[in-house]
């Protein structure tokens, strides 16, 4: 590491004094100017450096030249060759439009690197040659004196030298919400992960309250900030599970596409003794005619109707390959704050000496009632409980902005723990504001980290314990209770017991036990007839005015889980998907929320810290991730190693997060989801799926909704791919009979079905809704490939066969009402074509549409009756349905698209022989539901029957 960019801030942190300065070679006063810009042009500037990218040229080719994309550009090289442009050019379109659409995609993707520039701040102030100056941020270099003032972004890593009630919001690095507060002094604890050292400032975050001064020890790519974006930079896009698929299928496609040309050019030479030429361009014809051309289109199509839904839904996604990847996620990794409770600190409960409240309502509207011994109470009601709700609002900071519109959310200024204590206040019956009016601050005492507490003083307009002006103290329990010689009871101040004194510490103790945070109060009447504080406010300060405290009592608080957390979480259990928290918060805490929404359930869950994890190797990790763990505490590199673990454990990984310490594990998962409302613009760059409501519960839904269109996919696959058998037996069964059978479909026609009256009615099969049982399932197994046995052997030797048979009976229908005439040898082009033949080929294209009708409505069900779920239920099908009919009659009517496709007009009673075949489709695929489902009734009957019998 260039030590003008960045020095070891772990060193700085334990330095005092002069001595900060003097390892980073600077001063108070600051750097020169002179010796600042040698510092820049050794160590550059102080910039996140973009990741080189692909030309967008090179990203536009790219498009074109997969294996799927190389298959078509060869197909309609081949229908050129064979004489048939208008096939080339309806292939080569085709391709040109998912080329577009891809690319189109692909300028969507991740920028999350000019996301994290745009959260730098574009000036900064420092000292220079003794002065105060405002410089571009760009130009800060190690050493330079920084200042550092309320509402402030910070533009480089720095370490503290002086801190005035210094708190800085350091969520978009740790996903706490809370700030931390800084102080100057030295820091020699070992076991403090880099965010929790209280003498260090970040690039990237922003100080929420006081100021300070640092100096700087990083810049650029070697601060924290950097470091994360060159994790974001350095993870490369995987492929999702079903574009693994669509690869693989491709490949099957191609093998057999051109295995099943080499056959008709053997057939076509050894039984109609064609020359080699006139095979071969047959041959080619048929190869076009076998690839599924309407596949990618339908796919893509599909998936883009998905999003939509998705989007309903609160989950917006930005690659729709990820719509699939989300039905096979096998492992959820979530964070906490704000995704499973609500980021909105509550106080739940009061202790005083004499009871315990438990305060209802969560978030920071004024919504709920203090209730205890099974009665309402308000601070009218109980002196101590007024002075301890009263104590805690004054002493705070913290202000809450109502929101603008019905139904809005609370905005925070200041420290959320201190914003949830007005709340309280507010619920127990008084306004904080005008309390605040009644009793005005004099005088401030800031929280420090060394002495864990607060102090504010003020002017009282009634007198308590006979004094008029009181000192409220809030902090940590077991610092403020140190302080404290009498306890509040009953609305007296009397001497503390040990027994009190243990039971304050007891009560502490239970509640830190279940995650949450505690804070208490006490206070002390500052007369002026007492020699022990000063006669001028000026004079105040901790070791006069924090002593001989009277303990009032314990404000318990916590960020509450969300409501519909837990069913969305036991939901996951049902669908056999693992949920794992990664969080910065604590372990007690972490485990607390875990425990209530459902994501542990043992006695003993085990929590693994960052540091921890650090001395871990990986077959340790491995072990771990067995059993039911907790991460907490987590820097941005564990977290990614974390989810790289799981999916080399061969789990398909989703991860929630909304910082941009979460940008790198977004990027590595298989499913990154940022949160919509608090997540940063890294975060949403980096995700493949944004939640507008920040709810966990959306993803789960989002997952229901990835189930399903897997199912459909293979649902619609198992459809366009039946076509393909009754597109090849008809020109089998010209071959085959040594051409005494004429050429029943052209491959004009065939591109008709495959393009033109697939498409519709298989969209609509994208649109089915998932099936009652989704989340019932445990994950797709993402090895499992879309053309499994079951589906090969419904679409084509039943579908298929069943079209083929339509379509040869059509065929021979026509050929036999207009005169047979064996011996023609037709490919589809040519002027003096024969009228009744036109017409026989033209029943047998429509056959195989007419079959398609009957094959789209079978497809909906597995299993199940379709008429379980309604036979014109589906309005995509329907209209899918009615679009392929019109687009029969449209080629058999206008002469242009009859010269094209080599069609005639059918008369009445072709119609009528065509609408019979649907219902004999329909029909007996219901028969053969009927026996499958007999048939697996009469296996499970046994089995009852001898677990009764035990």
């Amino acid at each position: 590491m260039d030590e003008s960019r960045a020095v070891a801030s772990e060193d700085v942190s334990e330095l005092i004094g002069d001595r900060v300065f003097s390892a980073l070679e600077t001063s108070p006063a600051g750097l020169t100017q002179h010796e600042a810009e040698s510092r820049q042009a050794t160590g550059g500037k102080n910039l996140i450096e973009a990741a080189k990218r692909r030309s967008p040229v090179l990203a536009f080719l790219s498009n074109f030249t997969h294996l799927m994309a190389i298959l078509l550009w060869a197909a309609g090289i081949i229908a050129f060759l064979a004489g048939m442009p208008e096939l080339g050019v309806a292939v080569w379109l085709v391709n040109v439009i998912n080329g577009c659409f891809s690319f189109w995609q692909e300028a969507r993707a991740s920028k999350a690197t000019e996301a994290l520039k745009k959260m730098l701040p574009a000036y900064a102030s420092v000292v220079r040659d003794g002065t105060e100056q405002k410089i571009l941020a760009e130009d800060l270099v190690v050493g330079d004196v920084m200042l550092l003032a309320e509402g402030d972004k910070i533009s480089a890593d720095a370490r503290v030298v002086r801190a005035s009630d210094l708190q800085v919001d350091q969520s978009t690095l740790t996903g706490e919400s809370s700030p931390a507060r800084k102080s100057a002094d030295a820091v020699l604890e070992k076991d403090l992960t880099r965010a929790e050292t209280p003498n260090l400032v970040f690039a990237g975050t922003s100080v929420s309250e006081g100021n300070g001064r640092v100096v700087v020890t990083s810049i650029g790519m070697d601060t924290e900030f950097g470091k994360i974006a060159h994790l974001t930079q350095s993870m490369e896009d995987v492929q999702s599970p079903l574009q693994k698929q669509l690869d693989r299928l491709t490949k099957q496609v191609t093998l057999f596409a051109l295995a099943m040309g080499a056959v008709f050019f053997l057939l076509d030479v050894l039984f109609v003794h064609n020359g080699l030429a006139t095979s071969f361009i047959f041959a080619l014809g048929m190869i076009v005619a076998f690839i599924p051309e309407g596949l990618l289109p339908t796919v893509t199509l599909s998936l883009a109707m998905a999003v939509q839904r998705m989007s309903r839904r609160n989950a917006l996604v930005k690659k729709l390959s990820s719509v699939e990847a989300l039905g096979s996620t096998s492992v959820i990794c979530t964070d906490k704050t704000g995704t499973l409770t609500q980021n909105e600190m509550t106080v739940n409960h009061l202790w005083t000496v004499s009871r315990e409240y438990e305060v209802t309502g969560v978030g920071y509207a004024p919504t709920g009632e203090l209730t205890s011994e099974g009665r309402t109470w308000s601070a009218s009601d109980d002196e101590d409980l007024r002075l301890l709700v009263v104590g805690g609002a004054l002493c705070s900071n913290a202000r809450l902005l109502v929101p603008e519109k019905e139904g809005g959310r609370y905005a925070v200024l200041g420290d959320p723990t201190e914003a949830c204590l007005l709340t309280a206040c507010r619920k127990a019956g008084i306004d904080p504001a005008a309390q605040e009016k009644e009793t005005p601050r004099v005088r401030e005492l800031p929280f420090e980290s060394r002495r864990k507490r607060m102090t504010t003083v003020h002017q009282l307009s009634e007198p308590i314990d006979g004094a008029r002006r009181v000192a409220y103290v809030k902090g940590a329990p077991n610092e403020v209770v140190r302080l404290s010689e009498r306890i509040r009871r009953n609305g007296s101040s009397v001497e503390m017991s040990d027994e009190e004194r243990q039971a304050i510490m007891d009560a502490n103790d239970r509640y830190a036990r279940e995650g949450l945070r505690v804070l208490a109060l006490a206070y002390r009447p500052l007369s002026p007839d007492d020699p022990s504080v000063p006669s001028a406010i000026s004079d105040y300060a901790p070791d006069t005015i924090e002593r001989h405290l009277t303990f009032v009592g314990l404000l318990i608080m916590q960020d509450p889980p969300r409501p519909e957390v837990a069913a969305a979480v036991a939901e996951c259990r049902r669908a056999s998907i693992r949920v794992v928290m990664i969080t910065g918060d604590y372990g007690l805490t972490a485990v607390s929320i875990a425990r209530k929404i459902g994501i542990v359930q043992g006695a003993d869950p085990r929590v693994i810290s960052g540091l921890e994890l650090e001395k871990m190797d990986d077959a340790e990790l491995r072990e771990a991730l067995m059993d039911e763990v907790v991460f907490a505490r987590m820097a941005p590199e564990q977290k990614l190693r974390v989810v790289s673990m799981l999916q080399a454990m061969g789990d398909i990984v989703a991860v929630t997060g909304d910082g941009v310490n979460d940008a790198p594990a977004l990027k590595k998962a298989d499913i990154g989801v940022a949160m919509g409302i608090t997540g940063t613009d890294v975060a949403k760059e980096a995700a493949d799926m944004i939640l507008t409501d920040d709810n966990f519960a959306s993803i789960v839904h989002a997952i229901e909704e990835g189930r399903a269109v897997y199912a459909n996919i293979r649902k619609f696959m198992m459809y366009i791919l039946n076509s393909n058998v009754p597109e090849a037996v008809p020109s089998a069964v010209y071959l085959l009979s040594a051409g005494v059978v004429p050429l029943p479909l052209t491959t004009m026609q065939i591109l008709t079905i495959d393009l033109g009256t697939d498409m519709m009615p298989a969209l609509g099969l994208g649109c089915e809704p998932p099936e009652a049982d989704v989340m019932g399932r445990p994950p797709r197994d993402p090895h499992e490939s879309l053309l499994n046995r079951r589906v090969v052997a419904r679409a084509f030797l039943w579908y298929g066969l069943l079209g083929a048979a339509a379509s040869l009976a059509a065929y021979f229908f026509a050929q036999l009402q207009g005169g047979w005439r064996p011996g023609m040898t037709l490919f589809g082009v040519g002027a003096d074509l024969d009228p009744a033949y036109v017409r026989a080929t033209t029943m047998a294209l429509a056959a195989i549409v007419f079959s398609q009708i009957g094959e789209v409505w079978n497809c909906r069900t597995e299993t199940d009756s379709v008429f379980s779920v309604g036979l014109f239920s589906n309005r995509q099908i329907n209209l899918g349905i009615v679009f392929e009919v019109f687009l029969v009659v449209l080629l058999s009517v206008v002469p242009p698209l009859r010269e094209i496709f080599h069609t005639s007009p059918l008369a009445p009673l072709d119609y009528a022989f065509l609408c019979l075949l649907p219902p004999v489709i329909l029909l007996m695929e219901e028969l053969r539901k009927a026996i499958v489902r007999k048939r697996h009734n009469q296996m499970r009957r046994p089995a009852t029957s001898r677990a009764e019998g035990r």
